[in-house]
């Protein structure tokens, strides 16, 4: 699938680093810029002290309104000398729903950048990612402090352990692996068995990827005791990869999100742009 349009979060302070990187990847494709300016409200006061609070609460809402009705303005004159078709919106949402509320724009992007000024924060960042993995259906895109990200990587690295969030990411990148000159589908201690990952562990996804004209090599790992997420890492700084795709794995109890293990490890340290889809 071509990525027409690409979504960039940013806050109301802080740099313009992610939306110069996003319109970078935009041009570098032909695809249409979408800005969300998020701006994380309080929720109301309750209690003995709501009365007296009020007050101060609307001053502060209205102070966090102005804040983020200049970034947007910013960032529209930011963009404009640029040559690419952009558009920028903003939205005030309570911090118990802002994962929703981006998840929900996200719907409406090929794909989602985050790039090293959001992935600096703290809880907008937290938002930003559960919100584009767990609500949105599209891949994320995490570009890290110091990483080169283009959308026109030559060599890439797919990790792959057959699960349905793996087998999803494989397919949000497809058109990057097609044009990529030398892909690698990567197994950490892969297990044989039909209720596995087949006879020939990675054999059935690089058939697939064969099919669509993709340049793949099977590359089956041990783990010697070290974890999943080192492992991945390491081989993919060892091999010289552009991008990393894999598969993001967690599940959703009332409005918690709870990532797995190796998708927690890997967002905490990441070595290299990473195309995550759920």
């Amino acid at each position: 699938m071509a990525y027409k349009t690409v979504l960039t979060i940013t806050g109301v302070s802080g740099g313009d680093r992610d939306i110069k990187l996003a319109a970078k990847l935009s041009e570098e494709i032909g695809a249409h810029l979408s800005v969300l300016v998020v701006a994380l409200a309080a929720p109301p006061p309750i209690g003995d002290y709501a009365a007296p609070m009020s007050d101060t609460w609307m001053e502060e809402r209205q102070a966090d309104i102005d804040r983020l009705e200049q970034r947007t303005a910013a960032i529209s004159d930011l963009l404009a000398p640029m040559e690419i078709s952009a558009d920028v919106t903003n939205t005030y949402p309570e911090i118990a729903w802002a994962d929703e509320i981006i998840g929900r724009r996200a719907r409406y992007a090929d794909m989602t950048v985050v790039g090293p000024d959001l992935l600096s924060g703290e809880t907008l960042k937290e938002k930003t990612i559960e919100g584009a993995l767990f609500s949105s259906g599209r891949p994320l895109l995490l570009v890290p402090e110091g990483a080169t990200a283009t959308l026109r990587p030559k060599n890439v690295m797919v990790a792959w352990d057959s699960r349905i969030e793996a087998s999803r990411a494989m397919r949000e990148a497809l058109a990057l692996l097609v044009a990529a000159e030398d892909v690698r589908l990567v197994l950490v201690d892969p297990v044989e068995g039909e209720s596995f990952q087949g006879e020939e562990p990675g054999a059935d996804a690089a058939t697939y990827l064969v099919r669509h004209g993709v340049k793949i090599t099977v590359d089956r790992l041990p783990s010697l005791g070290r974890s999943v997420a080192e492992i991945v890492k390491r081989h993919a700084i060892d091999t010289g990869a552009d991008l990393l795709v894999m598969g993001a794995y967690g599940h959703s109890r009332l409005r918690e999100r709870i990532f797995g293990g190796v998708t927690k490890s890997m967002l905490e340290e990441v070595p290299l742009p990473i195309l995550m889809a759920r």
